[in-house]
């Protein structure tokens, strides 16, 4: 058999008492889950026990929890760091509001790190001072248990020592001359005496240690089991109070940082603005610059070099123009040409124009035959220069304001489209890079969107006098004429 372990200032009988009380203690709880020795009961002690337990189950959990809060926020701190870190680094020197954005960095850490420090003082520290009173309470009913079970055991061995009955006469008694009867009788009733009255101060020893601990047990419960609401009301409110004076504090500073942004967006916006087609600002940025209006203003072609048969008779020169592109032109009244109604030489059909001004031989054989008369060549040069002279007296008057031409009505100014725009809604109206669109009032002005006009494309007015083809169109695709 292995020896015990002796520390030091532990001796050998220390030990063997302490094997002894072991094995008593097994033996009466043995004896009592039997049901062959009585067990001593305090339900109110044990309604306090359960409550114990739950107590410091509860408390264990609140601060595994409150641990894993604090973990988070620190963690929500150093997110937030990095984050408006990147943004100090990216926000540029010149930009509007660049000290301002860095004393809001600045300020924003210092409050979370405040924050974190006060829960940890608040709510952590008194969390572990709650729970630390539990584990000496814990012991003590544990010691208590054993306390209870040494006064039953010896509670059972004072009643058996009292109730024991005479012995029956032994052989050694029988043996026994009658002079030596007597001594034997006392010494066995100075025995019995001896171990009751040892039983006796067993009982009341366990019965005082028993009932000490009892004691302080029975006060000390209930009132770590009330004390759990202050203490939960005042951790929690803590927490609370943290928390809204720390959220107040960083919207303040949240809504510094959305001004400055907000006061840096409309800088830089401010020189040019776009909005897409779902009327919203393009988040492509602005669209590409418009080309000049000299550079999309079709330029007039020259006259044209006609070389003419010599067969071909001067009744005939007319046939040198399609009549559907050049109606009305006279080769000897070139002013009695009625100019199409257009309003610039960018509404012209430049399709006709260039018809007018190509020679279109009537007859092949003439075409490739001999050169032309002198004659000939003057009349085509003639009918030229009519149609230049048609198209530059219409572009004059409509600088001028002259042209008599019936305008929609609450017409009021022209536009040239200086982008293609390809409508996404019914409302709305289709325009090509040149087009020219008359601009007129909305039906109902408080539906008017900012940056958006309502007009329908001069073309459609001028062919079926009718406002059922207007829409709107955004006017940065446009240009005032």
């Amino acid at each position: 058999m292995a020896e015990l372990p002796m520390g030091k200032g532990v001796s050998a009988g220390k030990i063997a008492s302490n094997v002894q009380k072991k094995l008593t203690r097994a033996q009466e709880k043995v004896l009592q889950k039997l049901g062959k020795a009585d067990e001593t009961k305090d339900l109110a002690f044990e309604e306090g026990v359960i409550n114990f337990n739950k107590q410091l189950a509860e408390g264990t959990k609140l601060q595994k929890d409150l641990r894993a809060y604090l973990a988070a926020v620190k963690a929500m701190h150093e997110s937030s760091k990095r984050l408006q870190k990147c943004l100090a680094d990216m926000y540029e020197p010149e930009w509007y509001g660049k000290d301002e954005m860095d004393s809001i960095v600045e300020d924003s850490d210092l409050l979370w790190t405040d924050f974190h420090q006060k829960l940890v003082d608040h709510a952590l520290i008194s969390m572990d001072t709650y729970l630390g009173q539990f584990p000496d309470i814990k012991a003590r009913i544990a010691k208590r248990d054993r306390k209870l079970v040494d006064y039953d055991s010896a509670r059972h061995t004072y009643a058996a020592v009292n109730k024991s009955k005479k012995k029956p006469t032994s052989l050694l008694e029988r043996a026994t001359p009658g002079w030596a009867q007597g001594i034997l009788s006392a010494h066995n009733v100075a025995q019995t005496s001896l171990s009751r009255n040892q039983a006796e101060e067993e009982l009341e020893r366990a019965q005082k240690v028993f009932e000490d601990i009892n004691v302080d047990l029975q006060e000390e419960l209930p009132s770590l089991w009330n004390s759990r609401v202050g203490f939960y009301v005042n951790t929690f409110q803590s927490v609370s109070g943290l928390e809204e004076k720390f959220h107040r504090e960083i919207g303040k500073l949240s809504q510094n940082m959305y001004d400055t942004l907000e006061k840096l967006e409309n800088e830089d916006m401010s020189s040019d603005r776009t909005q897409d087609a779902n009327h919203t600002l393009s988040p492509g940025g602005p669209p590409a610059i418009p080309k000049s209006p000299s550079k999309l203003k079709p330029a007039v072609p020259p006259p044209p070099k006609v070389t003419p048969s010599k067969d071909l008779k001067p009744e005939n020169i007319i046939n040198l123009f399609d009549e559907a592109s050049t109606p009305g032109i006279s080769v000897t009244s070139p002013t009695q040409y009625d100019a199409p109604g257009t309003s610039n030489l960018l509404d012209m059909d430049l399709d006709a124009l260039q018809a007018a001004t190509t020679p279109v031989a009537t007859n092949p054989q003439a075409a490739e035959g001999a050169p032309a008369t002198e004659e000939t060549a003057a009349a085509a040069a003639a009918a030229a220069a009519a149609a230049a002279a048609a198209a530059a007296a219409a572009t004059a008057e409509d600088a001028n304001g002259t042209t008599e031409v019936e305008m929609p009505p609450n017409f009021i100014y022209k536009v040239q489209a200086m982008h293609d725009y390809v409508a996404s809604d019914t409302d709305e109206l289709e325009m090509k890079a040149g087009d020219v669109v008359l601009v007129v009032t909305y039906d109902i002005p408080e539906e008017q969107d900012e940056g958006w006009l309502m007009g329908v494309r001069e073309a459609d007015w001028l062919q079926t006098k009718d406002l059922n083809k207007k829409g709107v169109f955004p006017e940065n695709f446009t240009q005032k004429m």
